[in-house]
């Protein structure tokens, strides 16, 4: 099935890209799709996504599906499905105290 994926800020910069579209096996999970792109791009992106040394997501990233925090899904067990959108979102700062 087809799956596209949206990188933004740090990710976009380790990828080189704004986002891509994967083939991916039936029933394959957000984990499943976070260890297929830490294959594709190297262990600059898997230190950024993962847990040093472990295969858990850094708790600072959120990712969505067509919009959806996973987080308030099935966490990294959330299938994917055909024709979904897959974005990591990293923390977002700036502004004002005031």
């Amino acid at each position: 099935m087809k799956t596209k994926a949206r990188y933004f800020a740090a990710v976009r910069e380790i990828t080189g890209k704004q986002e891509e579209t994967f083939e991916v096996p039936d029933k394959t999970t957000v984990k499943d799709l976070l260890l297929i792109l830490s294959d594709k791009y190297g262990q600059s992106l898997r230190d950024y996504i993962f847990i040093s040394g472990a295969e858990e997501p850094v708790s600072h990233l959120n990712f969505l599906l067509d919009g959806n925090n996973v987080s308030l899904m099935n966490g990294m067990k959330t299938a994917l499905y055909e024709g979904c959108t897959f974005a990591i979102i990293p923390p977002v700062g700036g502004g004002s105290a005031e």
